[in-house]
């Protein structure tokens, strides 16, 4: 059966749209300057209705009262200034004419803002200046009751206490926030810098071993140099791979997408490789790792790997070694990387150097150790266990 011709789809109502976004869009200068109105026509109001009381004093209560009012538009700006002049003029109105019921709220009001917004060697003056304000105040009215005087004054330093204690806590809320990012941004250049030093310097120092090799094999052993300078080509290629990939992480970090997709970051199933590269450095490297440290969590891959790389390179810089054991295994809940040379062992007045300190800062963010130091049979060792979630 078909619907009558005059039967249409009513279509739904709108959801109402909340307001407060549009609220919260209004500068804070307007809001202020719109309370300033409010406490002026309040006090407006209220004088022009007690003015057969106020014995011709009108304008003069009309001048005081704006006085009082008008400066609450600037509460935020000049806070001090603002609430001077306000407690000036409602006890100058305690004094000359009525005073008006309104007024003391508006300088409450500016008081609290002197609390809150001004900066705190003049936010400290408002006890001062609401105590001579008050006692101006109550000396107009004649009052003889002090307990009256006492509890408005309490009233009022209460209200500029709880605007002091949130400015207080919003410096801190601020300062812990600068300090955070403080802390961030140290944290991710050292960790660029660990990239860097890892990577590219590995890399870089692995050519600079073959093209010495090279030099001293280019009359002798041509067929031998041809292999190395092929070698040198490859890890520069690696290295260049490396480095994009570390500008990869500076051009996120600073807002900027890659639209290739992040290179991934090598592993322990990249050590054979690593070793490889190297003995085609002239440096025989025996690795050993066990199956069961190939399915640790994925930082804990990247930084085995990392730890070796820095060793290694440490070999290639410094020991003078023909030989180097990489060990890698997992058990009872640790991953052990150890690599020990059969090189010149430790100089005297060794310290560690930038690659070593990299070295300790990566086991410490993951809550582990390391040891290095003089081998056993002679060499260099290099210790490192990583706890394994």
């Amino acid at each position: 059966m078909s619907s009558p011709p005059y039967a249409r789809a009513i279509p739904a109502a709108p959801p109402p749209r909340w307001p407060l976004p549009a609220l919260r869009a209004v500068p804070a200068a307007r809001w202020d300057a719109a309370l300033a109105g409010v406490f002026l026509l309040v006090t407006a109001v209220e004088r022009i209705g007690a003015a057969d009381r106020l014995h011709g004093g009108l304008p003069l209560a009309l001048a005081l009262g704006a006085a009082v009012a008008v400066p609450l538009a600037v509460r935020r700006t000049r806070p001090l200034a603002g609430y001077l002049v306000g407690a000036a003029a409602l006890s100058a109105e305690s004094l000359f004419v009525l005073p008006s019921p309104v007024s003391p709220y508006a300088d409450l009001v500016g008081l609290y803002s002197l609390g809150l917004y001004a900066p705190r060697r003049h936010a400290w003056l408002g006890p001062f200046a609401a105590l001579l304000g008050m006692a101006a105040y109550f000396a107009g009215l004649g009052h003889t009751y002090p307990a009256i005087p006492a509890g408005v004054l309490f009233l009022w330093l209460l209200a500029w206490a709880v605007g002091y204690g949130a400015a207080r806590r919003a410096e801190q809320r601020e300062t812990d926030r600068l300090l955070l990012h403080r802390e961030v941004v140290a944290e991710e250049r050292a960790r660029l810098a660990r990239e860097l030093h890892d990577s590219v310097g590995h890399t870089l120092n692995v050519v600079l071993v073959q093209a010495g090799a090279a030099r001293r094999l280019l009359d002798r052993e041509p067929e031998l140099t041809r292999e190395l300078l092929h070698g040198m080509e490859n890890t520069g290629r690696e290295a260049l791979d490396d480095l994009d990939r570390v500008l990869g992480l500076l051009r996120r970090g600073a807002g900027e997408q890659d639209p290739q997709g992040a290179a991934p970051q090598p592993g322990i199933a990249d050590l054979e490789r690593l070793a490889e590269r190297l003995g085609r450095a002239g440096l025989r490297v025996r690795t050993r790792i066990d199956p069961a440290a190939r399915r640790v969590p994925r930082s804990l891959d990247v930084s085995a790997y990392r730890i070796v790389q820095e060793a290694l390179t440490n070999t290639v810089k410094h020991a003078g070694a023909r030989t180097v054991g990489v060990t890698v295994r997992c058990a009872a809940g640790r991953l052990t990387v150890e690599v020990c040379d059969d090189g010149r062992g430790v100089p005297a007045g060794y310290a560690p150097g930038r690659g070593l300190l990299g070295v300790a800062e990566r086991v410490s963010v993951l809550g582990g150790r390391v040891e290095h130091g003089p081998g056993e049979p002679g060499g260099f060792r290099l210790r490192a266990e990583l706890p394994v979630p």
